[in-house]
């Protein structure tokens, strides 16, 4: 996973944002793929955590908690570090 820290100050609120890379792999269909997400840490006013994921700028769930293939919507999504499924395209051979 490639991790970028910084602060945010976005909203009046002060917290960490992160910048994560996954690699996943559909177990049903075949299809990989990489994604990278924006990651911010904040606060609900109680004091706790809050985790919001965005990918292209667009809010998404979590990675990790239920992961869906593009492809064929399958869920059997294995996720790995960044650069798994690009050093795999790479090696095949092109036609």
């Amino acid at each position: 996973m490639k991790h970028d820290s910084g602060m945010d100050t976005n909203a009046g609120t002060t917290g960490n944002t992160v910048h994560e890379s996954y690699s996943f792999a559909c177990m049903k269909c075949g299809h990989g793929w990489e994604q990278e997400y924006e990651i911010k840490h904040r606060e609900y006013a109680d004091g706790r955590p809050l985790v919001v994921y965005y990918a292209n700028g667009e809010r998404v769930p979590s990675p990790l908690t239920r992961p869906t293939c593009d492809y064929c919507d399958g869920h059997a999504v294995r996720i790995m570090r960044s650069g798994r499924v690009s050093t795999a395209t790479a090696a095949l051979p092109h036609h």
